[in-house]
Parts: structure tokens; sequence; C-alpha cells
């Protein structure tokens, strides 16, 4: 397939790399233009580009920027792909750690659904609930028992099965969550987030989520984080993300 990814942070540079291994057409882009990104292509066989061009002709678009910046894109960018191209959001919100208050968000509105308004276009929530560490080093191969699940949601189920195709050929069994709407279920501090399960354990965590919880667990994460010091271990997020849930 042809793969546009714009964002090539730890989320949607592992994903660039991963998918050329694979043998995709992957172009990437970042916010510093074609020559900001070249380095990195060339590294991982892919082909620089801005973000019209890696849109334009993909077959399935990957969007890994900070929550903010979906808001800053530009509103054509999207004008030449056709409506069934699959574009995938992998970002979260971070409300008062990384990211600036968004009303909308605060209120309650799903994140997923908000990016979807913002682009114009139906999206895929996928790669958001796992941790860079575990999509970069723990992709297993399909039936190996440790392999971890990560959660797929959207309404076109022809765009959620492509998406699932790809979380199954970078090493983790697909899960389906849903639609977009009840993407809530894998958005931070809920119980399926970033805590490495199997594919059954994590259907149980998406169906265990309690809309309306997460803000205030999150408030627990941050608290849970600072004790953590500055660089904690993978086992340590994975170990503190499982026990804001371990006592509900």
């Amino acid at each position: 397939m042809k793969i546009g990814v714009i964002g090539t942070g730890n989320i949607g540079g592992t994903l660039a790399r991963k998918l050329s291994a694979a043998g995709h057409q992957v172009r990437v882009a970042n916010s510093k233009g074609p020559d900001g990104v070249r380095a990195f292509a060339e590294e991982i066989g892919a082909t620089p580009a801005d973000a019209h061009g890696a849109v334009a002709g993909a077959d399935l678009v990957i969007l890994s920027i900070p929550f903010p910046a979906v808001a800053q894109l530009p509103k054509d960018l999207f004008d030449g792909l056709p409506e069934a191209t699959p574009i995938v959001d992998t970002g979260n919100y971070y409300p008062g750690l990384r990211d600036p208050q968004i009303a909308e968000l605060d209120a309650g509105k799903t994140e997923s659904v908000w990016v979807s308004e913002q682009i114009g276009r139906p999206i895929v929530k996928a790669f958001n609930n796992i941790l860079a560490h575990s999509l970069a080093e723990l992709g297993r191969p399909a039936g190996a028992p440790d392999r971890i699940a990560v959660a797929v949601a959207g309404d076109a189920e022809a765009a959620k099965r492509t998406v699932m195709d790809i979380v199954d050929q970078v090493g983790f069994d697909p899960v389906d969550g849903g639609s977009l709407a009840e993407s809530w279920r894998q958005q931070p501090a809920t119980p399926g987030y970033c805590c490495d399960y199997d594919a059954e354990t994590m259907r149980e965590a998406l169906l265990a989520a309690v809309k309306g919880e997460a803000p205030k667990t999150l408030n627990r994460v941050y608290g849970l984080l600072g004790k953590l010091g500055p660089n904690p271990s993978h086992a340590e997020m994975i170990a503190m993300n499982r026990s804001v849930h371990a006592a509900d």
C-alpha cells in the first residue's frame, strides 16, 4: 500500500519504520517540511514529503501529531483523498501535562470525534493505547502467547478492517473497539490504556471502562507519574497504568 505518515515522533516514526520494512511505500512528513524529515526517511527507506505530499494518492494515512496541532492542519489537506481512504488518528489529549485545555474535550467530547470534526473526515482510532516502547520492541508473530493487543475503533467497517490488518502486520493483535463514538474506552486513563494486555484482557478492559471516569483517573496518573521520577522504566509505566484500575 501507499501509506502517508504525518508526524515522525515516537508513535508515527515507529509505524513508518515498521511499515516501510514490511514493504509498503511510505511517505513521511512533519512540521519541518521535506528537508526536515529527509534524513529519517532515507534511514528507513521512505520518501520525504510535506503534509500534502504525504496524503496525495495514499491508500492509508496515519495522523500522529500532538493534539493541539490537529486544528492547525491545512483545511484542504484531505480534499483530494477518496472518502473511503482510512485516516488513522493515533493521538491522545493530555490536558495540564502536555496540551493546552480544549473546552469541548474538557466538556466530555470523545477525542477522536473532535479530531474528525477538525479535519472534516471520518477517521479510525488506533495505536493510541500502546506505549512507544511496546510498539517499537514488543511486536510478536501472530499466535504468539505473549502478543499484545491494540484497540481499533471506527465507523466504516472496511476502513477499520484495513487498519486492523496493519495492526497485525506490525506485530499486535487488533481488537475491535467499536464505533468512533465508543473510542473513549481506549483514551488515556481507561482500563485498557497502555497496559500491554493480550486480546482477551483488552476486550474485558474496554468493556470495563466507565464513561466520565477517565478525567478523574488521569489526575491520579499524573500524581503517580510524579512519584516515578523523570525517567520511569517501561515496566514501571505498565505497572502504574494497571494499578490505577486494580482496586476499581
